[in-house]
């Protein structure tokens, strides 16, 4: 019945539930604009074209009409906000539909998380797609607090939202024939399975290729990015808070190569979701550079639609769903009117829907086994050793060696050569694991800084000039059950709670942008630290991305793909 009345109204024989007239249609199909009526039936378009009769009729006067954005690669997890506040912030940015593999809060709690975050978004106008959670936990080079094996992806698999096997994150896993990586990538073949292959070229990037993963989003350079593309991956264009990769390859969309690249964000903060948006930021930043507008708006539209298989979204035509966007300058990206499934949601950046109760749960993650200042040191020889030196605007990292400070045959920190101590504790199941390392690029002169926010399996990670702040900032990371933190003379300078997971906040996104801006404020306070240090924290834990990480196992050499100092005494 639903099909009749859909055909009726696409003949012009029903009225339509809504007309949106006078609007220049941006076809994504064909890259032109058109000026059309488009007739709206239930949640779909109808018809693009003469359309007159309709219960709702609603003027554009010119402006333009466009697909509602997806966003095809992003961790809801690292805006820190509960995901029912990050879609109130998000869905009046024009994003429609989302895709997420959500192994941030799974590396934390498995399946229950994912469910949590389901379950959060579930009644809100805004299309969630599960990509499942290929690397949980990433490596065995770290600990993580939950697995996810073939059992938890055959009931994952359940859910009509799932499409695929989130990014492969454990390239040595595959290239050394790992069973138990290859067993997940076998399990989902003949669906969409996402790459992670960062700094993989020649013959290595052939094998990785073979098993059928079809993506990337961890290209950096221009080289990178044209072999991928070359050899047939399609390439997601990066723009997060911390990874800065559109000015590297947007160069490589051409008229050849656009149907083969889409913008993600992977990871993005609230503070620039809030301020700057989403996927339509990168939008806005591409156009800006020189990329014409409408071409921009089909790598969020049509192409990311494509790659995922979601043939009922990404552009303006009968059949497809009635997730549209108004914009009043095409040239600057300015989104006025939200309509998700034919229903206006959003207008002039406010949301027009009421928003569910803020489900809680999840709050009860932090299991440390207490930490003296004993566990926290690192012994030295003499000889020259292995720092993470900090690349600023990216994730990857130098592994640098270099002359320590020792003092009684114990490396300490070295503030004015700018070389701190890096401490990972295992936060899951309190093994009393830690790992001591340090690292390059942080510029504090005083103090520590620590987070439960830790890529991928979320320990709590911590940033000194000395063991005393460090342990104190540590400790007060268990007290808030979660979070960040600032310390400086062994007084906490500043803290944002995060006790959903360790990773996510309750609070309104207002608030939590305050309490990010006055960590920023105490950051600054202690050092010259970079942009968004806490975000360029949170990745020096992550052993999949190159060259030199620290986990709770202590540190990992990534080319390598190995431990070369073992944990703390």
């Amino acid at each position: 019945m639903e099909f009749k009345k859909l055909i009726s109204v696409a003949k012009g024989d029903s009225p339509a539930d809504l007309i949106i007239k006078n609007a220049r249609t941006i076809n994504t199909f064909i890259g032109k604009i058109e000026l059309s009526n488009v007739a709206i039936c239930g949640d779909r378009i109808a018809g693009v074209g003469d359309y007159k009769k309709g219960r709702e009729i609603i003027d554009l006067e010119g402006n333009y009409l466009a697909p509602g954005l997806i966003d095809g690669h992003t961790h809801i997890e690292s805006s820190m906000l509960h995901p029912a506040i990050y879609a109130n912030t998000v869905i009046p940015k024009g994003i429609s539909t989302i895709v997420s593999d959500l192994h941030e809060i799974a590396n934390v709690c498995g399946i229950a998380g994912i469910k949590f975050v389901l379950d959060s978004i579930r009644d809100l106008p805004l299309d969630l797609f599960l990509m499942i959670p290929s690397c949980v936990p990433a490596t065995n080079l770290e600990t993580s607090g939950a697995r996810i094996n073939i059992k938890e992806i055959k009931e994952l698999l359940q859910g009509s939202n799932v499409i695929g096997l989130g990014e492969m994150m454990n390239f040595p896993g595959v290239l050394n024939g790992s069973e138990d990586v290859l067993n997940k990538i076998a399990y989902f073949k003949g669906r969409v399975i996402d790459g992670h292959a960062p700094g993989l070229t020649g013959k290595e990037l052939n094998a990785y290729m073979a098993t059928g993963i079809l993506s990337d989003h961890e290209s950096v350079s221009f080289e990178e990015g044209q072999e991928k593309l070359n050899k047939g991956m399609y390439l997601m264009i990066r723009e997060g808070s911390s990874e800065k990769n559109l000015d590297a390859l947007l160069p490589l969309v051409t008229d050849n190569t656009y149907k083969r690249c889409f913008f993600v964000v992977d990871d993005r903060s609230c503070l620039d979701l809030l301020n700057e948006g989403d996927v339509d930021a990168v939008l806005r930043k591409a156009i800006h550079k020189g990329l014409e507008p409408i071409r921009a708006i089909q790598m969020a539209t049509i192409n990311p639609a494509e790659y995922f298989r979601l043939h009922d979204r990404g552009a303006i035509a009968p059949g497809y769903l009635a997730n549209l966007i108004t914009i009043t300058d095409l040239d600057r990206l300015k989104i006025d009117m939200v309509f998700h499934k034919g229903h206006l949601i959003a207008s002039y950046g406010a949301p027009l829907f009421t928003a569910p109760a803020i489900n809680s749960g999840l709050e009860d993650t932090i299991h440390v086994k207490p930490v003296t200042l004993e566990r926290l040191k690192l012994p030295g020889t003499g000889e020259p050793y292995p720092v993470i030196e900090i690349i600023p605007g990216q994730i990857i990292t130098k592994n640098r060696l270099e002359q320590v400070k020792l003092e009684k045959g114990m490396i300490v920190p070295d503030p004015q050569r700018d070389i701190l101590k890096l401490v990972v504790v295992e936060r899951h199941k309190a093994s009393g694991n830690i790992g001591v390392g340090l690292v390059k690029g942080f510029g504090l002169k005083k103090g520590a800084l620590a987070s439960s926010v830790a890529h991928d399996s979320h320990n709590i990670i911590a940033v000194g000039t000395n063991d005393h702040d460090i342990l104190s900032a540590i400790k007060e990371i268990e007290r808030l059950n979660g979070g960040l933190v600032v310390c400086a003379d062994g007084n906490i300078l500043s803290s944002l709670p995060l006790p959903v997971a360790g990773l996510l906040s309750p609070s309104p996104a207002e608030v939590v942008i305050q309490q990010l801006d006055k960590l920023a404020k105490a950051a600054t306070s202690i050092g010259s630290s970079p942009p968004a240090p806490f975000s360029i924290l949170s990745f020096l834990a992550l052993p999949v991305i190159p060259e030199l990480r620290l986990t709770d196992l202590g540190l990992v050499d990534v080319t390598a793909f190995k431990l070369i100092k073992q944990q703390s005494i």
